[in-house]
């Protein structure tokens, strides 16, 4: 495993994960959250518990990219779509079904929560493909090279 790489993804995907999730969350399926408001803690407590979401995001980054580095196949930017739609079905049925079938949220959230939750999560499987690439190898350049000196020769 490229350590490098791996920090840099998980970085990457950190940062395109909140924005993502702002905006699935903070705009797209804000009218959903506000019909079940009395689910959901008030404004203040979810604002003092930011960090713990900061964590998990953290957390679930590096673990993706490690889980992404492991099985890397070298196969381009598909390898990062197959990755991401497998992870965001994996990670989407247990939110939204299980979470559906515990509380009494509605249909469109556990609907909002799969469909935005497989968009998103090959998103991030895309963006850790092309950030965990590794650079042309040195010695395919070195034998490139030596090539086309020979034919010049």
């Amino acid at each position: 495993m490229n350590t490098k790489r791996w920090i840099w993804a998980g970085l990457a995907v950190f940062v395109v994960s909140q924005i993502l999730e702002y905006i699935i969350h903070g705009i797209f399926l804000a009218g959903a959250y506000q019909a079940t408001a009395a689910l959901w803690r008030s404004e203040e407590e979810m604002r003092s518990m930011a960090w713990m979401m900061w964590l998990s995001g953290l957390i679930f980054s590096f673990l993706f990219v490690y889980i992404f580095a492991k099985g890397y196949e070298n196969r381009d930017i598909m390898e990062g779509v197959r990755f991401g739609v497998l992870m965001g079905v994996f990670f989407s049925v247990l939110m939204s079904l299980g979470t559906y079938a515990s509380m009494p949220i509605a249909g469109a959230i556990a609907v909002g929560w799969f469909v935005w939750g497989v968009v998103e999560i090959t998103l991030l499987g895309i963006l850790t493909a092309l950030i965990y690439k590794p650079a042309e190898a040195p010695v395919a350049k070195t034998a490139a090279a030596l090539e086309f000196r020979f034919q010049l020769i």
